[in-house]
């Protein structure tokens, strides 16, 4: 297992989300977690990032062998942890390539090779139908929606992390900017990493093998399925598997 999450309950100002919640990911899986609004997949993901908003009354949350419960944002990060975020922020006066650079940096430790890395960035960025000019804006500032959801993509592509959450990446995205991004995370994807993604527009699944479907509803998971689940799930809505 990459991530097990064991009973989880967290509260926020008080109010308990989450309750006795359970989820395995394992290596090289994709895992998607749909829910109607106000279920807690969005308090679920922000947990797992170490979110200090939400408080995790009991339970625990373990990844790649250790356990991340309490620990710091900027660790679980080290650890291979990445949080696409639905409503990516715009960061002026530190441009995309240097905060890429500065994150690859922070995350592993390592110095980046500059000449290699611009290269890599530049590539990833067409892969994209990114303008690469892109590159020395200030981060996601007057970028489009679509154009900050592909800026995420490419941290992602840029990190590799070993756990990529998606939290509903695809929201506002036109036909066209869905298929790219699809593809980025088609890229991003092999038998050594996971995925977790949360998204109501399936359209962005039709690149990827789903191997476990969730549905999640009032604090816990109370559906686990194959692929077959989200077709239900499309065709039947969440009513039917409230418990």
């Amino acid at each position: 297992m990459l991530l097990e999450i064991k009973n989880l309950g967290v509260s926020v100002d008080g109010k308990t989300i989450l309750s006795g919640l359970n989820l395995n990911i394992g290596k090289g899986e994709t895992h998607v977690l749909m829910g109607p609004n106000g279920a807690g997949k969005s308090t679920l993901v922000n947990t797992v990032m170490g979110h200090p908003q939400y408080k995790v009354d009991k339970g625990s949350i373990t990844f790649d062998g250790k356990d991340i419960t309490h620990i710091p944002v900027d660790e679980r990060a080290k650890a291979g942890l990445f949080l696409s975020f639905q409503n990516p922020e715009e960061v002026p006066g530190i441009t995309l390539e240097s905060f890429m650079r500065y994150s690859r940096n922070a995350v592993t430790g390592k110095p980046v090779k500059l000449f290699a890395y611009k290269k890599e960035l530049k590539d990833k960025m067409e892969g994209l139908s990114m303008d690469t000019s892109y590159a020395s804006r200030y981060l996601n500032v007057g970028f489009s929606g679509g154009e900050k959801k592909k800026s995420e993509i490419l941290q992602m592509l840029m990190l590799n992390p070993k756990l990529a959450i998606l939290d509903e990446t695809d929201s506002g995205l036109d036909v066209d900017a869905v298929k790219v991004v699809s593809k980025g995370v088609e890229k991003y994807k092999n038998s050594d990493n996971s995925l977790l993604i949360i998204t109501h527009n399936t359209k962005i699944l039709e690149y990827l093998h789903v191997d476990y479907a969730h549905v999640l509803m009032d604090g816990k998971i109370v559906k686990t399925g194959d692929s077959s689940l989200i077709d239900y799930i499309n065709k039947s809505g969440f009513q039917q598997l409230a418990v």
